[in-house]
């Protein structure tokens, strides 16, 4: 009886032993004998940007997907119907069920998007934030923007060309409190207005992106500043109801209106004169730079925290030149 329960209990360590090795083989819970298992998220790459149907954002992602393409990645793409943060949680939050392997996704809150964004990370999944970024700066591997504060300088170096000497007051046009990009714009215009004594700003205005709210803050400021000689107008939405005030009140051309991008309907407005300059960004870059780092993130390779893209502004006289900045409709 004792030998029966020495051997029993012999038995007993052997198939423990074995099935040690049985795991550690790889043959449990891993893709093939020997292999390591894959990350999360395999090939699969998401990009959730600002809003639907936006040219900026359109661009972005064609230069996101053929890089993706390239590199042997499939990228997918949703976007919010609007620029809103609780509408982009809802896209982020459906990544939970079937996390990528990278994220990359333009903020529509540098601060409300926070907790959203770090329950896609805590899952496994790289985070690249492109266009516009976190005031959290230990969420993202990466982040690829313009240089929005210069390109605010930029424009303000503009308008000056445009006033000629003039003196007058311009009006700033933001979207939504705590939209990063916009936000850096619209300061960096501010603080290079200072370095022209003829031109004073009238302050900074949000808009909440929203094309109407923009004319009705343009048709205000005409209203209550006689000697308004300049517009500047932070992103595409603005700019177009920027447009729409000044033709309302038939100051097209009278006041010189500076659009930031360079959309299909901005390119038109500018070569019919409905504005005077465009600052037009390079989102495709921004795509192709983004899915480079999530890519180099997943592969364990050297990856860039912050990497900008140029600007360029662009007149009437020169468009034709610079017709390879104009955003695109579709891919």
């Amino acid at each position: 009886m004792k030998l029966t329960k020495t051997l029993t209990a012999m038995g007993a360590v052997v198939s423990a032993a074995a099935l040690l090795t049985a795991c550690g083989s790889g043959t449990v819970g891993q893709s093939g004998s020997g292999n390591t298992a894959q990350p999360v998220g395999g090939k699969k790459l998401a990009l959730i940007p600002g809003v639907q149907a936006e040219p900026f954002y359109i661009s972005l992602q064609c230069g996101a997907e053929a890089e993706a393409k390239k590199l042997g990645y499939e990228l997918t793409t949703q976007a919010p119907q609007k620029f809103d943060a609780p509408l982009q949680t809802q896209l982020v939050n459906a990544l939970g069920a079937n996390p990528p392997a990278a994220l990359l996704i333009a903020p529509t809150d540098d601060t409300a998007m926070l907790a959203p964004i770090q329950q896609v990370k805590a899952r496994g999944t790289k985070i690249v934030e492109v266009d516009t970024a976190l005031k959290d700066t230990g969420v993202a591997v990466s982040s690829i923007s313009s240089d929005n504060a210069a390109g605010g300088k930029l424009a303000a170096q503009t308008m000056a060309k445009l006033a000629g000497g003039k003196s007058g007051s311009v009006l700033v046009l933001d979207t939504i409190a705590g939209t990063s990009t916009t936000a850096a714009r619209a300061k960096g215009f501010e603080d290079e207005l200072k370095n022209t004594p003829n031109l004073k700003s009238i302050g900074i205005q949000f808009t909440q992106n929203e094309p109407e709210q923009a004319a009705a803050k343009v048709t205000a400021a005409l209203s209550s500043t006689p000697d308004l000689i300049g517009v500047f107008a932070t992103n595409l939405n603005t700019g177009e109801g920027a447009a729409t005030g000044l033709r309302n009140a038939g100051k097209v051309g009278a006041v010189n209106l500076i659009g930031f991008d360079a959309s299909p309907s901005e390119v038109e407005g500018l070569k019919n004169g409905q504005y005077q300059a465009l600052i037009a960004q390079d989102p495709a870059s921004i795509g192709t730079q983004g899915v480079q780092q999530a890519v180099a993130a997943i592969e364990g390779k050297p990856v860039t925290r912050n990497l900008t893209a140029q600007l360029h502004s662009i007149t009437k006289d020169d468009m034709d030149a610079n017709s390879q900045y104009f955003y695109k409709q579709s891919c």
